[in-house]
């Protein structure tokens, strides 16, 4: 692969948790596909070669797949062994008594075991998926991890060489126009004066220079902003640490044209320069009062 292409086969037993691993690809920026014929890699790869948008790729690869046990088995150990390049076989493990305990809670059939006991498809798999296991390049036993454990994991596993996938969402709004229904966290800065009573402010927006002093040099904007940063600063490490990929802040006003915008643009540039995070900001309705949704 180019330099900056990065590949990844997500394998293991079933029940192990290769759903939940490519969901943290997928957060990671990768392009997962599962449940791939073998035949098709070679395929699917010269497609991600000439493409300049797909760099990071992610396959789901098990004996689920359309191809006999042993072609999937013979291309699993190939790609890891290959040396040529810098493709990662990553494969997930769990003890007999845990898959069944699984399988026994989600009251699913067994791939291999369809028409009999999950523990005989269990030895089964186990038996065939044992060169891929000893060939490749992470094993990760999940028996004693929870969900948001291997999560961890995988995203620990990739942020040592890989871009940062932790983000965050800055949005202002209105609340005479409803509350954004994907915010994880909401402040209401409606206290604060309201530059719309002031004529020659009422028409432009936060973003205008004039109009972000009004608000700023108020004591209580001031005040407030302090407690928001400090509040910030403590719960972004944490929300990075619980596994998200991304945090969404909302600050409201009344119309989301004037205090709300100019609160959001400081904060936007204090987490970029002083917290070091990645930062998109929205601003849903600077525009209403113009008739523009």
């Amino acid at each position: 692969m180019a330099d900056n292409e990065q590949f990844v086969i997500i394998t293991g037993m079933s029940g192990a948790g290769k759903t939940l691993a490519m969901q943290t690809c997928e957060d990671l920026g990768y392009f997962c596909v599962d449940n791939i014929p073998p035949a098709l890699i070679p395929k699917f790869m010269e497609l991600v070669h000439t493409s300049s948008e797909i760099k990071k790729v992610a396959l789901v690869i098990d004996l689920r797949a359309p191809a006999s046990y042993r072609e999937i088995v013979d291309t699993l150990v190939e790609m890891a062994n290959d040396k040529d390049t810098e493709d990662q076989v990553i494969f997930l493990d769990a003890s007999d008594e845990k898959l069944v305990s699984r399988y026994k809670e989600s009251r699913r059939t067994h791939p291999l075991a369809r028409n009999g006991r999950v523990v005989d498809g269990i030895e089964k798999e186990r038996k065939l998926m044992k060169r891929v296991k000893d060939s490749a390049d992470l094993v990760i036993n999940t028996s004693d991890l929870t969900p948001q454990e291997l999560r961890e994991e995988i995203i620990h596993k990739f942020e040592l060489s890989h871009s940062e996938p932790f983000h965050v969402e800055l949005m202002s709004f209105g609340f005479k126009y409803g509350l954004p229904i994907d915010a994880d966290i909401i402040l209401d800065v409606r206290f604060l004066k309201n530059p719309f009573y002031v004529v020659k402010l009422r028409s432009k927006t936060g973003k205008d220079q004039d109009v972000y002093d009004y608000v700023m040099n108020q004591d209580e904007a001031n005040e407030f902003y302090k407690k928001v940063f400090d509040l910030v600063k403590f719960t972004l490490p944490k929300f990075k640490k619980e596994g998200k990929s991304t945090v969404t802040m909302a600050i409201g006003c009344t119309g989301g044209q004037h205090r709300s915008v100019a609160m959001v643009e400081r904060l936007a540039k204090d987490i970029k320069d002083q917290l070091g995070y990645p930062v998109n900001v929205t601003h849903r309705d600077i525009n209403r009062h113009k008739g523009v949704k």
